[in-house]
Parts: C-alpha cells; structure tokens; sequence
C-alpha cells in the first residue's frame, strides 16, 4: 500500500484564500477592532460568510424563501449588527456601494425589513452543492479570491478589521518562493519580491492610513495577540507572523517564532559582540567547542554565533541545549569550505560548517550543516 505524507501549506501562487466562519464570527464578536469607515473588506466577508453553499429554504415573515448557493436572506436588523452600524439605512448603504463595484447584487424585500443579496461569481471561487439541506453559518469555510481582496483593500481608507482581514488574506506558510514563510505563517503583500519585509509607508499606501496610525495599529494588534510584529534595525524594515493562524486554517498546533531565526532566513546582518562581550554571554549548558581551523571570525564569535544557533533550535524542539551532559562541536566540513567572494575582500566570505551535538562521549545524536557570510565593513 503507497504511504502518504500530508503537507500543510498556503501558497502565495493560489488564486484562492480559505476564510472559516467560526474565524468571522470572532471578529464580529470582538469590540475592541473598530469597523468605522473602511474599504468594504471587512463587510464583504461578512456577506461570504453568511451565503449558501447549497440551496436551502428560508421562512421569514410568514413567507417562504428559496435560497440559492451564493445568496441569502436576513432581516435588515441582522445586517446592521452584523456590520457594526447603529442605523438600517447605514447597512443598505453598505450593500449599495459593494453593488455599485459590481460585487453584489441585493433587492430590499417585506417593505424594507427584510433583504436578499447574492455574491456575484461565487460559484466560480466555491464548490456549490446540488442537493437541498439548510446551510450552517458558524462552521465550514469559504474560499475568497485574491483578486477581490485586494481590489477592496485598495479602495479608500481601511479600516481595522479590514487590516485584520488583509493581512490574514496575505499570509503565506512554507513556500519556497517566500523567504521566513518555513518558520510559520508570515504576512507577503505579493509584490514579487519572496521577501516580507515591510515598512510603514507602503502600509499606509495600501490601506490609506498615515505611517503613524500604521504603527499605532500593528502595535494594538500585537497588544491583542493577533500578530507577532518584528522590526529590524535601520532601514531593514518589519516583519509580521500572524498567531492562531494555524490552529483555525489547519487544526494544527501553532508555532513559536524567535527574531533571531527570522533574521538568518532572511540574510539580515547578525552584529557580532566584543570579544568581552561574547565571553560573558557564554551559556552554561551545553559546552560548546570550537574548532581551531574555523578562520572566518574568531573563536569567540564563532561561540556566539553557535549559541544563536542553539536557541534558535531549542525553540524547535531540540531538547539537548538544557542538559549538562550535551556537547556541542563547530567544526568545518572541508578545507576549502571558506571561499572568498569574487570580486574583492569586500564581497562577503561564505564558510559551510558542521554542527554536532553529542551526549556525553557518546555518537552524535544531531548533525546539523551551517552556512554563514562574513562581511567586512569599510570605514
């Protein structure tokens, strides 16, 4: 019998992002995300959220509704507390502006009390089921294209549930063609590049905010554990990792994400300490060796730089680093594993060593290979 291996990813080439309903829900519930103003995001989610996948029928009012895959009936109270609006008219306002782009079609019904709206194109993005059964709005997901999403993002000024939702539909999980997306489930604006580095004016571009309301936001998102914000030094920019994004996408547990390993995936530079520095940083445990033919930096830095490594390994798993009777060995793989860069003693100098880890005299219960770049700064 063949074996099958299950790989959780989120490519950044699908046309398609899955939303769960139970995620929507969440943020309707949540009142400390303000809906105010906003480019429509975060209502036409809400619309996708409550439309059939199937057809079912609806009895409101003494009267029987047929309801077909991608559409739905509500009462026009529901729709305001669904949006957040204190007024009905404010709703149906709402639904005439995302009718007006041509995303929705809506007809008030039982004198206004009522309203049907249908999502355009839906059957083309979402599996539409043939036989009749009522349709559950708190479970199950939908898929919401790309295109879409960003052509709402784009018009006017978001607000901050549609950043929410924005940066939920831009986060990519273990693809190759995005730098950091192995370490967990980081946010790509898909700009070509496969970095997701960011700054905070073309954030403020995108959602039509000021940088400073940008930064006020992350950093009140951060505060409620929607998203793990990292910035960088200098001009290197900011990287943002969604949190609980793989317990609702996949069911599975989710990671923990440390700046330092952040750092190498995307070649960010590691300043390297004084010597003094290095030696007072020394971790107890494990001992950590250092060969003598390393000749890229200098053995105390090479230590350092090993224990960065350990950590960052720790948080994966790696049990060994706590244990006393752990070794850890920095060796080269060759002799000519240090090569110059071409074009002069400015290009960066690339070494490849190996990383053993030993318990007690024992056989190696890790091996690991390293590649790092030295750089040598002009004054």
């Amino acid at each position: 019998m063949s074996e099958y291996q299950l790989e959780i990813r989120q490519l950044v080439d699908c046309p398609r992002c899955r939303v769960y309903r139970e995620f929507v829900q969440t943020l309707i519930a949540d009142r400390s995300i303000r809906t105010n103003g906003g480019s429509g995001l975060f209502y036409y989610t809400v619309l996708c959220s409550y439309a059939n996948f199937r057809t079912s029928y609806c009895r409101l009012d003494g009267i029987t509704y047929v309801i077909y895959p991608g559409e739905w009936v509500c009462r026009t109270s529901e729709l305001a507390a669904w949006f957040r609006v204190r007024f009905q008219y404010k709703a149906l306002s709402i639904l005439k502006g995302l009718q007006e782009r041509h995303l929705i079609s809506f007809t008030p019904l039982g004198h206004g009390n009522l309203v049907k709206y249908s999502i355009k194109g839906w059957r083309k993005h979402n599996t539409v089921l043939d036989y009749n059964c009522p349709c559950q709005k708190e479970s199950g997901f939908f898929f919401m294209p790309i295109a879409i999403a960003s052509e709402l993002i784009s018009y006017g000024k978001a607000s901050e549930m549609d950043v929410v939702l924005d940066l939920w539909l831009s986060a990519i999980y273990k693809d190759a063609q995005v730098l950091g997306s192995e370490v967990g489930p980081v946010v790509y604006l898909r700009n070509g590049t496969g970095n997701p580095l960011l700054n905070y004016s073309d954030l403020a571009q995108r959602w039509g905010l000021s940088r400073s309301t940008v930064g006020r936001l992350l950093n009140k998102l951060s505060a409620l554990e929607y998203l793990t914000l990292m910035s960088f030094p200098g001009r290197t920019g900011s990287v943002i990792y969604l949190n609980s994004y793989l317990s609702t996408m996949f069911q599975v547990s989710d990671v923990m994400v440390d700046k330092d390993e952040v750092a190498m995936c995307l070649n960010i530079r590691v300043q390297l300490p004084d010597a003094a520095e290095s030696e007072e940083s020394h971790l107890e445990n494990p001992e950590i060796y250092v060969s003598d033919q390393l000749i890229s930096v200098s053995k105390t830095q090479a230590g350092y730089l090993t224990e960065k490594v350990a950590q960052i390994l720790e948080t994966q798993g790696v049990p060994c680093f706590n244990c006393p009777k752990s070794t850890v060995k920095l060796y080269p793989l060759s002799s000519d594993c240090t090569v110059a860069g071409i074009g002069g003693a400015s290009k960066p100098q690339i070494a490849k060593l190996g990383l053993t880890v030993q318990c007690g005299n024992d056989h190696p219960v890790y091996s690991f290979e390293l590649t790092w770049s030295v750089e040598k700064m002009n004054f």
